[in-house]
């Protein structure tokens, strides 16, 4: 369901009153999980069809089955909670749960707890598919970033999801870790590309050029890539893509050319986001604002906090250094983090859990 506010400190008491209500979350059983951390996450309630959706009624659907809505995100320590988290909320607000099958991308070097059957046991009706993701993909094409977590091999993966996937998925949404949708999913999947690659919001009021050097502005073999494009920020946390147009046009061997590109000779400072500008900014299809309020983590000042820009929401996002299970763990949260919080699997059920409501 979408929530519209006129005003952000209205959006948990809109949230509180429209929510859906369901029976107490279960532990899971500690003996699925030797690792203590995993064995602390709980059991989602059963997400089922009714009779009016598509593949109601077919217990595993095969991925070939036009009615799925496909959503791949990856799945690593640093942030499994997030992931699950979003998961669990695609689920609760999807009009037919069971039509959503989430491809999972996962770094070769996971620990083996991190495996198909922790998952189920998380979401026992859950349609997915485990990614194996090699380092070595990336190993040579990596460079430092202004934050570690950039640099991570995993969070190059939605630049092979073409590759990784099976040629009969056609579409997928793409889903950054740190986020929760409090509308159906559906409606973002039926968004029009109009032959575009990419679906996404775009904020052209953002400075573009702070994503790169100065050096790139100053040599128009670089900069000349933006000419005649109406170049706009977009983040690429939240995407749909084209998957058929993505593999016939080749942007995976796109985007490794300006990765190469910066090897040689250093060109921006932020990690994965720069090479998709690069090959997309001023290409892609612009998707509601709706479906990516991102910004939510703050900056990297201590203790800041951002709020909800004006409009309707569809997807809140913590893209940013702070993430709300770190801050509602340290007892220090923001306002926004609370609407985070009743999607966490994590730990004994909060006085704010969705089920209450």
């Amino acid at each position: 369901m979408a929530v519209s506010f006129a005003y952000p400190l209205l959006l948990t008491l809109i949230l509180s009153q429209s929510l859906h209500s369901w029976p107490p979350a279960e532990a899971i059983r500690p003996s699925y999980f030797p690792a203590p951390y995993l064995s602390k996450f709980r059991q989602a309630p059963f997400f089922i069809n009714d009779g009016k959706c598509p593949v109601s009624g077919q217990k595993s659907p095969g991925i070939w089955n036009p009615s799925l809505i496909h959503i791949a995100l990856t799945l690593d320590t640093a942030y499994l909670r997030g992931s699950i988290a979003a998961v669990h909320s695609a689920l609760f607000h999807a009009g037919c749960p069971e039509n959503l099958f989430f491809h999972f991308l996962v770094a070769e070097t996971s620990p083996p707890e991190i495996s198909p059957s922790f998952v189920k046991a998380l979401f026992p009706t859950l349609n997915f598919k485990f990614y194996p993701f090699s380092p070595k993909i990336v190993k040579d094409l990596i460079s430092s970033s202004v934050r570690q977590a950039l640099e991570q091999p995993l969070n190059y993966a939605r630049n092979y999801i073409a590759d990784l996937l099976p040629n009969c998925v056609r579409r997928v949404i793409y889903l950054d870790s740190d986020l929760v949708l409090v509308d159906d999913v559906d409606k973002l999947w039926r968004a029009p590309l109009a032959g575009k690659a990419i679906g996404a919001p775009e904020y052209c009021h953002v400075n573009f050029t702070k994503y790169f050097t100065p050096s790139f502005w100053s040599e128009k073999r670089f900069s000349g890539v933006f000419r005649d494009r109406n170049a706009c920020y977009f983040n690429t946390g939240v995407m749909v893509i084209d998957l058929d147009k993505w593999r016939r046009d080749g942007y995976t061997w796109q985007i490794e050319r300006w990765m190469r590109v910066q090897k040689e000779k250093r060109i921006y400072e932020l990690g994965s986001l720069p090479p998709f500008l690069l090959v997309f900014a001023g290409k892609i299809e612009g998707i509601e604002h709706r479906w990516n309020q991102h910004g939510l983590g703050g900056d990297r000042v201590t203790g800041s906090c951002r709020d909800l820009h004006p409009g309707p929401v569809s997807l809140l996002h913590w893209s940013g250094s702070g993430k709300p299970w770190q801050r509602l763990d340290a007892g220090n949260p923001c306002p926004l983090d609370r609407l985070w919080a009743p999607y966490d699997l994590y730990g004994p059920s909060r006085p704010y859990s969705l089920r209450d409501h």
